[in-house]
């Protein structure tokens, strides 16, 4: 078997695997881990990478640099560990692949709005690691979650690649042998008797938008609950935040507004795309279009991504054509 420094640069063949628990080497930081996964394997940018995390450009390549160094001192080879090893390494792993995975479906710059070719990617490692720890509980998870929110990938472009989002995608193009699978996988999850950690919730999320023919028959207050029950398990403004979006579609626009504006002492709101235009989408919901605008611009000004910025472009376009109350669509990504 190969080190890595071998191999971290060149064609690595089919052991993503085995390199990603490489990268995930317990002596390195959490942080360099993730990175360096997603630098060798993922193909990302360190530019990329900081969007991700997010982190300043400098700050990964340090961190890269420093990974390879450890790495190559501690003569790492990339093989699949075993036992109590494999246990503690694997949250690492996990977040790894899901890391990779997110920047498939929802990519951080350029003119893509996805690169279905890492969420594939991810799907298969996913699927490996199911085989190869099939009594986990957050194993499963994962693979439900990225299971289920892959099977939107063709609804979610048109014909010219422009996003199509949630509220206006046509469900028949949602893959249903995706769909099945994610869902038997969340019900093998729950069949365990260990704690969830945050994949097995985000996938009863996703589950919940898996089951519903539209939009209005989604079961919000459902997924309102599973996401504070995320914030206890992962407090995060993020997390929050999309909670706020759900208690909007469950309960109504002045109490969805009122929790995302909860929010707006939060330093990670102050320049998140996402909280401005979630507030946006609010402010249009209840006839404040002035206000949306100005809320939506600024999320158009935020994003690094191309195909989001012609999305709310085209959004803050048609806000005075929307007669107040209407069901209008998220400027935000799918959820």
């Amino acid at each position: 078997m190969p080190d890595f420094a071998a191999v971290a640069d060149d064609e690595i063949g089919d052991d993503l695997l085995g390199l990603i628990f490489a990268a995930c080497y317990l002596a390195l930081a959490i942080d360099a881990r993730a990175a360096l996964t997603l630098r060798v394997v993922g193909g990302l940018r360190t530019d990329e990478i900081a969007r991700a995390f997010p982190v300043p450009e400098p700050t990964v390549a340090q961190r890269l640099v420093r990974a390879r160094r450890t790495l190559r001192r501690e003569q790492v080879r990339f093989e699949v560990p075993t036992g109590d090893d494999l246990r503690a390494r694997l949250p690492a792993v996990l977040e790894v692949i899901y890391l990779i995975f997110n920047e498939g479906y929802a990519v951080t710059s350029g003119r893509e709005w996805m690169r279905p070719q890492l969420c594939r990617d991810s799907l298969r490692l996913g699927r490996i690691l199911v085989g190869l720890i099939p009594r986990v509980v957050e194993v499963h998870g994962l693979v439900a979650l990225m299971e289920t929110q892959a099977s939107r990938e063709r609804a979610q472009t048109g014909p010219d690649g422009a996003p199509i989002l949630l509220g206006d995608q046509n469900r028949a193009l949602w893959d249903p042998l995706l769909i099945r699978r994610g869902l038997a996988a969340l019900h093998r999850a729950g069949a365990l008797v260990e704690s969830a950690g945050p994949y097995a919730p985000q996938a009863a999320i996703a589950a919940c938008h898996a089951r519903a023919r539209t939009l209005d028959e989604t079961d919000w207050t459902r997924i309102a609950a599973l996401y504070g029950e995320l914030g206890r398990l992962t407090p995060s403004p993020v997390i929050a935040l999309n909670r706020a979006v759900a208690i909007a579609r469950a309960t109504g626009w002045e109490a969805g507004l009122a929790t995302v504006d909860g929010l707006a002492d939060d330093p990670t709101m102050r320049d998140y795309p996402a909280y401005h235009a979630a507030r946006g989408d609010l402010l249009a919901h209840l006839g404040r279009y002035d206000e949306a605008r100005q809320t939506l611009s600024r999320a158009s000004a935020l994003t690094r991504n191309d195909a989001e910025r012609a999305a709310l472009a085209a959004r803050i376009a048609d806000l005075t054509a929307v007669p107040k109350g209407a069901p209008i669509g998220s400027p935000t990504r799918p959820g």
